[in-house]
């Protein structure tokens, strides 16, 4: 009986550990540029750098927890700026303006702070 009761509790462990998030190909963020006050929904690869205005917004991972959890979307993105300058002013610095996890849920909890551009994460997608 004992060892039935072990097997059982090791299935549940184990089980436990591997029902965490799946990760995911693509990322797909909302941008919004203040200045204008355009929002777009843009697909990243992960991996892939792609610009919005004088951002460069690189996904790192993306991770979706499975449908019978608590939903949640994560993903974790580098974002630089390199900022436009006057044509006689010289080239400014690409700089990196943000490195972190990013959660769907709770986007004011880990945020860009950019004085023209916000990003949320919405969804990953395989």
């Amino acid at each position: 009986m004992k060892t039935i009761l072990r097997g059982v509790c090791a299935a549940a462990v184990l089980f436990a550990a591997t029902a965490g998030a799946a990760s995911a190909e693509t990322v797909v963020l909302r941008a919004l540029d203040k200045t204008y006050g355009i929002a777009k929904d843009i697909a990243i690869p992960v991996g892939k750098p792609m610009k919005f205005g004088s951002l460069t917004i690189t996904p790192k991972a993306c991770a979706k927890r499975a449908p019978e959890e608590t939903p949640e979307v994560s993903a974790f993105l580098t974002i630089d700026d390199k900022p436009v300058t006057d044509a006689n002013q010289p080239a400014a610095e690409q700089k990196t303006i943000f490195s972190g996890w990013m959660f769907a849920s709770s986007p004011a909890l880990n945020a860009l702070e950019h004085p023209s551009y916000d990003v949320w994460v919405i969804d990953c997608r395989s």
